[in-house]
């Protein structure tokens, strides 16, 4: 089975590139397809605006990309419950330097799930400035 991991990227994306502190603000997510724990594929994909309120519309982006999994430095908690209920199970890479770094632990298992207790607004600073925003 094939797992497609998306992680939120600075410019210019693909694994050198540093992972984006806050999902919903990145300019672009690299999607990275893993087979029998092997890079598959790498592709760009452009985030949609991210208005206030409007958390859920980068998590129907990758939704419709048929992404499964998601690697994050932070969130709120409402995009969180998002894509809890669209089955993307969410982990937390805010420790990985590049998006490379984030998949590889995400291979070997090293990443733990995202919890609500990792969300913005739960006294968790990913240092982007956007986590009071975002209940």
């Amino acid at each position: 089975m094939n797992t497609i991991i998306a992680v939120p990227s600075d410019l210019p994306g693909g694994l050198d590139a540093s992972v984006n502190a806050h999902f919903g603000h990145c300019i672009l997510y690299t999607l990275v397809e893993i087979r029998e724990n092997q890079i598959k594929d790498i592709r760009l994909l452009p985030n949609v605006p991210h208005e206030s309120g409007r958390c859920m519309n980068p998590v129907n982006l990758l939704a419709s990309n048929n992404v499964t999994s998601f690697i994050s430095g932070g969130m709120g908690s409402r995009p969180l419950t998002g894509f809890n209920k669209i089955g993307i199970d969410v982990y937390l890479g805010s420790n990985a330097s590049t998006v490379g770094k984030a998949v590889d632990d995400f291979i070997h298992g090293n990443l733990p799930r995202f919890s609500q207790e990792d969300t913005c607004g739960k006294g968790v600073d990913h240092g982007d400035g956007h986590c009071g925003n975002h209940p």
